[in-house]
């Protein structure tokens, strides 16, 4: 069933455990996702980024979406994920497919992020569609800067009480040192728990985390066997991801995870099976590789057994 972000996250921020966002490109990706959320008794947040959007189609990958929510019991929102293109966001809007829309003003200046925020609170609201916003350099942080650079590109928490008394949003994105991509960090994860703290005292909204993928080193591990050369990958650990959500997060957003499984899965088959061509044989072990990924992101994050 399609549901609410704001109803799904209200009720994961007082259980005190955090929703899986996981984005989708394709048919398989949703199987993999929807078979996840059905073993795990989850629910789950199926949302589509802008690159998604070019290469698939919003209404294409609605559709999936809607019909993965009406064959299920678990709670389904659609989301845009990081709308950084306003008009784009308000399409996604006026179409009518989404439940929940994020708009990403986080490069804009502060006083321009906030006023477009707020137009997009207006125009979801008034369709009863939840918005997502963001406060904070997320991506390209290293994992050892100064904390004069750490102030300058994580969310500041007072700020952020700010920013949603002002806008009016539903759900906040907030950099605490996590970054998009495989290559997140030299060293081990390293994420401003304090900050985070300090933010969740301030800001009675959910809260988010982008660019959370973990890269589980069994999957890297296949995906580099067999041809893959990302050797440096590193992700978000399960441990942080843990001690995130107990401080506050809400929400974690998971897509590179599911880029290496689909990658390790399909590597794997051609590697062994060279003589078969038939993509619905070759793509079934991507399918399956991702499915135990997000069962495995589903029981981290606390949300197995909330749907």
């Amino acid at each position: 069933m399609l549901a609410s972000l704001s109803d799904i996250l209200r009720k994961a921020q007082r259980g005190r455990y955090a929703v899986g966002a996981f984005n989708v490109n394709n048919l398989e990706t949703l199987q993999s996702v929807m078979a996840a959320a059905e073993a795990e008794r989850a629910p789950v947040i199926v949302q589509t980024s802008e690159g998604a959007i070019e290469y698939a189609g919003m209404e294409e990958l609605a559709i999936l979406a809607h019909l993965a929510a009406i064959k299920t019991k678990r709670p389904v929102i659609f989301h845009l994920d990081h709308g950084k293109n306003l008009n784009l966001v308000i399409e996604a809007i006026k179409s009518g497919y989404y439940s929940s829309v994020m708009f990403d003003g986080s490069s804009l200046p502060y006083e321009e992020n906030v006023a477009a925020t707020k137009r997009v609170v207006k125009l979801a609201h008034a369709k009863k569609i939840s918005v997502e916003a963001e406060l904070g350099a997320i991506a390209g942080i290293e994992d050892f800067v100064s904390v004069e650079d750490r102030d300058a590109h994580f969310t500041d928490p007072e700020q952020a009480r700010k920013f949603v008394a002002a806008t009016g949003c539903d759900a906040l994105a907030i950099a605490i040192g996590t970054s998009h991509g495989a290559f997140k960090f030299k060293h081990e994860s390293r994420l401003d728990f304090e900050r985070l703290k300090k933010i969740a005292e301030r800001v009675s909204i959910p809260l988010v985390l982008h660019g959370a993928s973990g890269v589980p080193s069994a999957i890297k591990a296949q995906c580099t066997k067999y041809g893959a050369e990302i050797a440096g990958a590193k992700g978000v650990s399960d441990a942080s991801l843990k001690k995130a959500v107990g401080l506050g997060i809400s929400k974690v957003n998971v897509d590179t995870d599911l880029r290496i499984a689909f990658d390790a899965g399909i590597r794997k088959f051609l590697h062994d099976k060279p003589q078969v061509i038939d993509p619905r044989e070759i793509l079934k072990p991507a399918r399956e590789l991702m499915t135990s990924v997000v069962r495995q992101k589903m029981r981290t994050l606390g949300c197995a057994g909330k749907g």
